[in-house]
């Protein structure tokens, strides 16, 4: 196979397509369809998507909860301000976290949060200058947390969020994302209950999506890349569903990248998928061969990153960008807030 370049996957957004803050009515978003096997690209309101599902299929959703993981705070000996950003639990009261600026959170440290009601003690260092840091605190940390963070918008998004809730899906329940599986945040309860009624499957699987997702590919050859790793589940359910619609001659339809690199990395080399739980580090690529998806539903993705490289695996490099330009010049918008697409 020949090399493929980072800037394989490079396309010009004007940056007032980025959306910087959610619409009103979640399934009013605007919907980019893409035929994979023709090409053809039609324009759609999102919960115009329930025309495109057909009985028999399945709807993978991941319910990830995103955690309000941004804490601003104060180093208790000089004043100075700090930004603590929750990346993963390692053991109860012990996060591994994201400092700035890291130079004043040396091992050692006390950082103060809101009225005092939780501290931080900053334990060690380590890969990738991300800090080991314990908490104490009166009560359940998630109320403490739900009280005193923000949620951990993308640097790309400069509006600050008004509602929380705006950057969590209808179905969120298990806590642990630092960041949103955003294609989820077009659906209403409404619209699930329209899809459930129409007799599509529905099957929530759980991956807590890591802040890796925002990370740059640095390395020309994107095979070069390493992955970061999350955690997923699979529950007996879900796989079962999923199974149960391949086995029937039915499509297996993705909610976002999560959910895609959920299945595929719980599925065996027979597209069964096993249910139970594990970190993956898959990486989805042009040549990748698909186990379980055959359609997604997406948003639009960062010039010349692992998700528009996902996405090319699925529909083809040349037919995302052309796409991609035909969403541009619409005037679609881009990013977690942004309009969706559909590739069946």
């Amino acid at each position: 196979m020949t090399e493929l370049k980072k800037s394989d996957f490079y396309f010009d957004l004007p940056e007032e397509l980025i959306a910087q803050n959610p619409l009103e009515d979640r399934s009013s978003s605007r919907l980019l369809t893409l035929d994979k096997n023709s090409g053809r690209i039609e324009h759609h309101i999102f919960r115009e998507i329930i025309d495109y599902l057909r009985p028999g299929d399945c709807l993978v959703l991941n319910n990830t909860r995103v955690l309000p993981a941004r804490l601003m705070g104060i180093k208790e000996d000089t004043g100075a301000s700090i930004e603590v950003l929750l990346l993963k639990r390692r053991q109860k009261d012990i996060w591994e976290t994201l400092v700035k600026p890291g130079k004043k959170a040396r091992p050692g440290a006390v950082i103060s949060f809101g009225d005092g009601s939780l501290k931080a003690e900053v334990l060690e260092v380590v890969e990738e200058g991300n800090r080991l840091i314990r908490f104490t605190y009166e009560g359940i940390f998630e109320e403490v947390l739900d009280r005193l963070g923000e949620m951990p918008l993308p640097p790309y998004i400069t509006h600050k969020l008004q509602d929380k809730n705006r950057y969590q899906t209808v179905y969120a329940k298990y806590d642990g994302s630092a960041a949103a599986p955003t294609a989820g945040l077009h659906f209403t309860r409404e619209l699930l209950n329209r899809i459930a009624d129409k007799g599509i499957d529905i099957a929530y699987v759980t991956l807590h999506v890591g802040l890796g997702t925002f990370r740059p590919v640095k390395t020309d050859n994107i095979l070069e890349h390493h992955m970061h790793s999350e955690y997923y589940q699979v529950t007996e359910e879900a796989a079962e569903k999923i199974n149960r619609a391949k086995a029937g001659g039915n499509r297996v339809i993705c909610v976002g990248t999560t959910s895609c690199r959920t299945v595929e990395s719980a599925a065996g080399e027979d597209g069964i998928v096993k249910a139970g739980c594990d970190n993956t580090e898959i990486f989805i690529y042009p040549g990748y061969r698909f186990r379980v998806l055959d359609c997604l539903i997406t948003n639009f993705h960062l010039p010349e990153s692992t998700l528009v490289m996902l996405v090319s695996a699925l529909a083809g490099r040349e037919q995302v960008l052309s796409a991609y330009e035909e969403a541009i010049r619409e005037r679609y918008r881009f990013f977690s807030f942004g309009d969706a697409m559909f590739i069946y």
